[in-house]
Formats: structure tokens, C-alpha cells, sequence
């Protein structure tokens, strides 16, 4: 599975972005997805996960009822909706799949990795 994302940039505090993460490979469909970020100087932290069929998500308690993660299984994308950006969000925004159908918070039980995209938020 190749992972590419997009949507990222530079945006003011209180603006909204939305991320988008195209996978090829025909396992997609049937893998958990997450979003991870990693700031300068820190480690790779987790953001939101989404089951297979979409009806199971979880999120990090520092983006609940800001973020929101979907997917579309037949574009193959999953995507971050991020509303109320604050600097503390600023980071490199990987999205990343599993093996398996499940969403997972831990980075170590994802098995593929997109190169990841900037997001700034400046105050």
C-alpha cells in the first residue's frame, strides 16, 4: 500500500484545513487507517483512526470536536477535517494503514507510512 498526502499549508489560528490521504494497492478497503503528527523536537504522536467499514473512530483528547476523520473506500482516500486550528497543531501530518480492520492508536501497529504534509498554524 503507497500513501500519499495532501491539504496541508499555512493557515491562521482559528482556520480550518482539510487533509487528504490516496492510498494504491487493493488492501485498502479492508485496513484501519490513522492520522499521526510529529512536531519539531517531538515524537510521533497520534491524532485520529478509523476502522474499515468507517464506523468506529477514535481521537486524541487535544483535537476532540475539532478533527474529524472519514474515509471513502471506493476513492480510496481517507481524509482529516481540522476546524479550529490552534498553533499547538503545527506539525508534519502523516496518515498511515493496517493489516487489519481494527483502528489503532499506537504508531507501532500501523504497517504502512505516507511521507507525511506540513501543516503551520500561526498565531
Amino acid at each position: 500500500v503507497r500513501l500519499v498526502e495532501s491539504g496541508g499549508g499555512l493557515v491562521q489560528t482559528g482556520a480550518s484545513l482539510r487533509l487528504s490521504c490516496v492510498a494504491s494497492g487493493r488492501t485498502f478497503n479492508w485496513s484501519g487507517l490513522g492520522w499521526f503528527r510529529q512536531a519539531p523536537g517531538k515524537e510521533r504522536e497520534f491524532v485520529a483512526t478509523i476502522s474499515q467499514n468507517g464506523l468506529y473512530t477514535d481521537y486524541a483528547e487535544s483535537v476532540k470536536g475539532r478533527f474529524t476523520i472519514s474515509r471513502d473506500n471506493a476513492k480510496n482516500t481517507v481524509y482529516l477535517q481540522m476546524n479550529s486550528l490552534k498553533p499547538e497543531d503545527t506539525a508534519i501530518y502523516y496518515c498511515a494503514a493496517r493489516n487489519l480492520r481494527w483502528g489503532a492508536s499506537s504508531a507501532n501497529e500501523y504497517d504502512y507510512w505516507g511521507q507525511g504534509t506540513q501543516v503551520t498554524v500561526s498565531s
